[in-house]
């Protein structure tokens, strides 16, 4: 650094003795001169450079879901969850199936939507529930509830035996409950005109 000073120095000198100013002149601007370069070769060597602060990134959290967990449940009732929740965490957050119930006819792992029903079936699994589920079926009058239907109660319905009522059951257990009856058009085996059959006699 001294060696840089004693370089400036010796231009500096060389271009004020070209200047026509008198002695005093010439020293007081010599000092000015010697003053700016000391400090222009702090700032150099020392540096004045700040470290950027990178900003956090900004998370955002997804929004929560509410769900209704009604039937054979501990604590049937409206919940929220976080979004991506799946089934056994609603089911989860209603104390759980209470023993007995049969939850084979949901798909545990799905994720759930915002604003559907869980529901746990009721009825036991025996032969005689079924059995009192079926003559119920007979007797019944007003459309069937397709979320909340089992099994045999499908079986019942006219044009579906039992092979089209598994794939119904199968294909609420994957996709979840029907939003609309027309949505029973997407299971494979009802068309137009079976569904024209069923429609008056199923609901949501």
């Amino acid at each position: 650094m001294n060696q840089l000073l004693e370089g400036y120095k010796e231009q500096v000198q060389d271009w004020i003795s070209d200047l026509h100013f008198s002695q005093i002149q010439k020293r007081s601007l010599l000092v000015v001169v010697a003053i700016v370069c000391v400090l222009s070769a702090g700032i150099v060597f020392r540096g004045h450079s700040q470290p950027i602060a990178m900003a956090e990134p900004l998370i955002i959290a997804p929004p929560n879901i509410t769900v209704d967990v009604a039937g054979g449940v501990n604590l049937p009732g409206v919940y929220s969850l976080p979004a991506n929740s799946r089934v056994i965490d609603a089911l989860t957050m209603a104390g759980n199936a209470k023993p007995g119930m049969d939850v084979s006819d949901l798909n545990l792992a799905r994720i759930i939507k915002d604003g559907e029903q869980i529901y746990v079936d009721p009825n036991l699994p025996t032969a005689i529930s079924r059995s009192i589920a079926t003559t119920a079926v007979r007797k019944l009058i007003g459309p069937l509830n397709i979320n909340r239907a089992t099994l045999a109660q499908f079986d019942l319905l006219p044009g579906i035996g039992p092979v089209i009522a598994a794939r119904i059951m199968t294909y609420r257990k994957v996709n979840g409950p029907f939003s609309v009856i027309e949505d029973l058009q997407k299971v494979s085996g009802i068309g137009s005109a079976k569904f024209a059959q069923l429609k008056s006699k199923v609901r949501v």
